[in-house]
């Protein structure tokens, strides 16, 4: 492989491209500043205006949101999984059908696997411009976002309607729905019912692990962070490990699957027969099956990734204690 292939499969931070307009509740004050990126994958943006970097999919699909402090991101639902790491900030997740069954807050390099059948939401606690990387299960992501019947009427106030194929119409800028496409329908009282509301008791120990912890775990091998013998039970059809200095494969390796390495802190030279590279925090490399290559880092200090492989579990619910 050449180094121009090679960066073709390499997402650099400071090469995402946003999108403002991703969702219904992009017009809806509080949550009208925040913005969507598509890494590999379709991912479940509802614009048509949003870019995506890499559209092979590996079985899962990698995205991120950034967002200034308290811009909030609504309450929804997914089918599979939905994995969010804090790259930068402090970030605060809640859930419930009204976000009040329970909370987190996460720190830079905390993990969480949000449970699949609840509804969800998250907001910039920092004091700055923050950023979350996120892992979707699926090719298809799960087929799209399910909203909180409050998201979908606070958003035709603002203009926004969502169709039921899954795309937004403006109507303040004169967009209608196409013939023969009706409005997503909202979620009855009795369809609210299957979404649970779990305790935060019950929901951080299973589904948060934070990178301190990981840290100490990897400080000899990979830590297993999500998958079947991982500090997070789960198979949600990947697996993610954890990689430090000191956890690094000892020679070149290959892997018979997608793996897709995603830098939190620290500089790595990613090297392979045909070139070498710079991976730097927020970028997003994905390693085609079967390439030997090799990972040490590339300056002294901190230096930890995350690596995400596909597996041959479906991509169903996570979050078992559900």
């Amino acid at each position: 492989m050449t180094p121009q292939e090679m960066e073709a499969r390499i997402v650099r931070y400071g090469d995402l491209v946003p999108c403002k307009t991703a969702f219904i509740d992009a017009h809806t004050p509080g949550s009208d500043r925040k913005e969507n990126f598509t890494i590999i994958g379709a991912g479940v943006s509802e614009s048509p205006d949003q870019h995506v970097h890499i559209r092979e999919t590996p079985g899962f699909n990698i995205g991120a949101a950034g967002q200034p402090p308290k811009c909030l991101n609504s309450l929804h639902a997914h089918r599979t999984a939905e994995v969010f790491f804090v790259l930068k900030g402090r970030w605060r997740f809640f859930w419930g059908r009204h976000g009040t069954a329970g909370e987190v807050v996460l720190e830079e390099g905390d993990i969480f696997n949000v449970p699949t059948g609840i509804f969800r939401g998250f907001e910039n606690v920092g004091t700055d411009y923050g950023m979350i990387m996120a892992i979707l299960g699926g090719d298809d992501a799960g087929g799209g976002v399910i909203w909180a019947p409050q998201v979908i009427e606070a958003a035709k106030a603002h203009g926004l309607v969502l169709g039921a194929n899954g795309r937004l119409y403006d109507t303040k800028k004169g967009e209608r729905l196409p013939n023969g496409v009706v409005p997503m329908p909202v979620l009855t009282e009795d369809e609210l019912k299957a979404y649970p509301e779990p305790r935060t008791s019950d929901v951080v120990p299973a589904c948060v692990a934070r990178y301190w912890d990981l840290m100490a775990l990897a400080d000899r091998q990979p830590a297993k962070v999500i998958g079947a013998q991982g500090r997070l039970r789960d198979r949600p059809g990947f697996e993610v490990d954890f990689l430090t200095r000191g956890s690094i494969p000892p020679a070149a390796y290959a892997m018979a699957r997608h793996e897709i390495l995603m830098p939190m802190r620290g500089y790595w030279r990613l090297a392979w027969d045909g070139g070498s590279t710079v991976l730097n925090p927020g970028d997003t490399a994905a390693i085609p099956p079967g390439l030997s290559h090799s990972l040490i880092p590339a300056m002294s200090g901190e230096a930890s990734l995350y690596r995400i492989v596909a597996t041959a579990d479906p991509a169903g619910a996570t979050g078992r204690l559900l």
